[in-house]
């Protein structure tokens, strides 16, 4: 075999695994296959910006991936295993997710995978499309106050983040006294199933940063902060000490 045809057949083997992977670019990539669509009580909720809208800290080949393939693959999990629970289906996501405990065994690990990584992407696309800088007004005194200043906050937050093993997510808390604590958790776990509430949270699962990243997750996590928006997380903050956050 010459070493046209080897180098040709090398590059058609290297275009199919990408390909397989959902990792190519451009047209190629477009062409992978979609998750089936969810049916059921919960949806995917569509990116409030386009996927190139946190450019360049977070590409949007990640975005795409991210959301319309990761998130969209919970939701439709998440409804399958509750086709046959409708009590359960007929719960808000933080109420079956506090109730974990008290579900059937047989769909308890599909709801609490499936379940919170909707919660947390849901929260996810909801805090950043913004241009980063620093919290003002309650929130900021809220952050001096109970995680000694936004420097620290940052810095504590990347090192909990950091130290994730594996898959996980880093979250801010905040519970209806208005009172902050940052907390970790692996997998999908979130501070939902412990009643708790989000103020906001960083996903650290590799498919949140590797095609930029690859394995610098302490470069994504710094780059992070400039893609907030702190008007949309003011008034989650608003939300939790009124007891109407919810996810």
């Amino acid at each position: 075999m010459t070493q046209t045809l080897l180098a040709r057949r090398g590059a058609l083997i290297a275009g199919a695994s990408l390909l397989a992977a959902g990792l190519l670019p451009g047209r190629v990539f477009a062409q992978a296959a979609a998750p089936a669509a969810a049916t059921g009580p919960y949806t995917l909720p569509p990116l409030p910006y386009a996927n190139a809208a946190l450019e360049p800290h977070i590409d949007a080949a990640t975005m795409a991936l991210h959301h319309d393939r990761h998130h969209a693959a919970y939701v439709t999990n998440l409804n399958a295993a509750l086709k046959d629970h409708s009590a359960l289906a007929g719960m808000k996501l933080e109420e079956l997710l506090a109730k974990l405990p008290e579900a059937p065994e047989a769909v308890r690990t599909a709801l609490r995978n499936n379940g919170g990584g909707h919660a947390n992407h849901a929260m996810f696309w909801q805090i950043m499309g913004g241009q980063g800088g620093a919290p003002t007004g309650e929130l900021a005194e809220a952050i001096t106050r109970d995680l000694g200043g936004f420097d620290k906050m940052k810095t504590d937050f990347n090192g909990a983040g950091a130290r994730v093993f594996g898959s996980g997510w880093v979250f801010v808390t905040v519970d209806k006294a208005g009172k902050l604590a940052i907390a970790s958790k692996p997998n999908q776990d979130t501070p939902l199933m412990e009643g708790g509430r989000v103020l906001l949270g960083n996903d650290v699962w590799e498919h949140a940063y590797y095609l930029k990243y690859n394995n610098r997750r302490a470069d994504y996590l710094a780059a992070w902060w400039n893609v907030l928006d702190w008007s949309k997380i003011s008034q989650r903050y608003a939300a939790a000490k009124a007891g109407t956050l919810g996810i």
